[in-house]
């Protein structure tokens, strides 16, 4: 594994660890809101260890990237940054997104004139959601904002949030996404401007961005697969359907034992999928 950077504009930085030869074929790895680019436990390795470049992303106010002292978060600022580092790597990649990250390879390539990636693999994410999922999540993000005594307490606050989840026996992957402040409290390494964003945005703007998000899906001239995990409160059945319907060439799975955090919960499956998936298109 090798830490880069890239630098998008003048000391703004992305930054992402990457596994494998950079001559291989790539496949971008965008995390989701509130998370790092080590959200992904050990899906990149395996994805480069099979033959490709794998790049692990931290997005724009997350981890080790820059933060926006603007609070420019929106999703095109997002979409940005990601063609941007695509320019830089000087090929069409595949793009794996969960959440927020399949919302930015939607908009990158869906509004894009050009084709920009290889193949699109959605984790978790539709243009539509269902809102008391998302609440959830908002609620969990909005809910330490004063940070945690210890990483024993950040741990058992991440567990009553995911409780399918077992409790891991160390604390060396959580410590990565948790920084340790002169207060001498540990805090979520991402920028609550962000959090503050996606709350402002009222039913009706909601409404205008699931078309939105819609019609960027129909657009998609590259092959295209969504993995919902199958004990999601954010996809639900009736969710993914409506999105099958409405696009019909992307492909679905379904992994049975995994919630909206479908790489955390259940690797080797969602790994598998992934990468059989790369194997036939990419």
């Amino acid at each position: 594994m090798q830490t880069i950077k890239f630098e998008i504009y003048p000391n703004f930085f992305i930054v992402a660890d990457t596994f494998g030869n950079p001559e291989d074929k790539p496949v971008i790895f965008l995390h989701g809101g509130g998370q790092t680019r080590h959200s992904w436990g050990d899906t990149a390795n395996i994805i480069a260890q099979n033959g490709y470049y794998a790049l692990a992303l931290d997005a724009r106010g997350h981890g080790d990237s820059s933060w926006s002292n603007s609070g420019n978060y929106n999703i095109e600022d997002l979409g940005n940054d990601l063609k941007e580092v695509i320019k830089k790597i000087g090929k069409n990649p595949a793009i794996v997104g969960a959440s927020m990250g399949g919302l930015t390879a939607l908009i990158a390539q869906g509004e894009s004139e050009n084709i920009i990636s290889s193949a699109i693999i959605l984790v978790d994410i539709a243009p539509k959601t269902e809102q008391k999922g998302i609440e959830r999540i908002f609620a969990f993000m909005s809910s330490n904002k004063e940070g945690f005594t210890s990483m024993k307490e950040a741990s058992e606050s991440v567990s009553a949030y995911l409780p399918n989840r077992t409790k891991p026996k160390d604390y060396s992957r959580l410590e990565k996404n948790l920084r340790l402040r002169e207060d001498g409290r540990y805090y979520w390494h991402w920028d609550m401007k962000m959090l503050e964003l996606w709350k402002s945005i009222t039913p009706d703007q909601q409404i205008k961005n699931e078309a939105r998000m819609y019609q960027a899906a129909k657009n998609l001239k590259v092959p295209t697969m969504i993995v919902r995990g199958g004990m999601s409160d954010v996809v639900s059945e009736k969710v993914m359907a409506e999105f099958l319907d409405e696009v019909p060439h992307v492909r679905s799975v379904n992994v049975s034992d995994a919630g909206h955090m479908v790489a955390g919960d259940s690797n080797h499956a969602f790994t598998n999928a992934v990468l059989g998936f790369l194997r036939e298109v990419f």
